[in-house]
């Protein structure tokens, strides 16, 4: 059908002619109500937007010299975290003459990794970088 009869056919209905294909020979169309379309393409794109899961990053910091009631209020806090789903980022700042010590900080990453281990994942496991050393934990599937 040629353009013209085409646009007649869809004026005639009073609805749009929308191109499908224009790089095709010749171009594909389709008379439709294109503002019906768009409408109804942004209420499926706000549906699955709603659907969808955002999963944050909580963080949780911690000291070289950390008591263990603090680091059992800091674990708790984290797996209330994890339960919510959330991803954990726990890092520990290395002050002054504290970055002489690095393996203290490991042992304290493990220990709260070792706690936190029935809600969630080692994701990424402890490294320094700079003077901040970093473990990401993540939430256990519900299976």
């Amino acid at each position: 059908m040629s353009a013209a009869d085409a646009l007649k056919a869809a004026s005639y209905r009073s609805l749009d002619l929308v191109k499908i294909a224009p790089q095709a020979v010749p171009p594909v169309c389709k008379i439709m109500d294109y503002g019906k379309y768009k409408f109804d393409q942004q209420k499926r794109e706000k549906e699955a937007k709603k659907n969808q899961k955002v999963i944050e990053i909580k963080e949780i910091q911690l000291t070289l010299n950390i008591d263990t009631h603090d680091i059992e209020t800091k674990v708790n806090h984290a797996i209330r975290f994890l339960k919510a789903g959330n991803k954990v980022k726990v890092s520990i700042r290395f002050r002054g003459r504290e970055m002489v010590h690095p393996e203290r900080g490991l042992e304290i990453m493990q220990s709260f990794a070792d706690a936190c281990s029935e809600y969630g994942n080692v994701e990424k496991p402890a490294k320094l970088e700079n003077r901040t050393m970093l473990m990401f934990l993540a939430a256990k599937s519900a299976k």
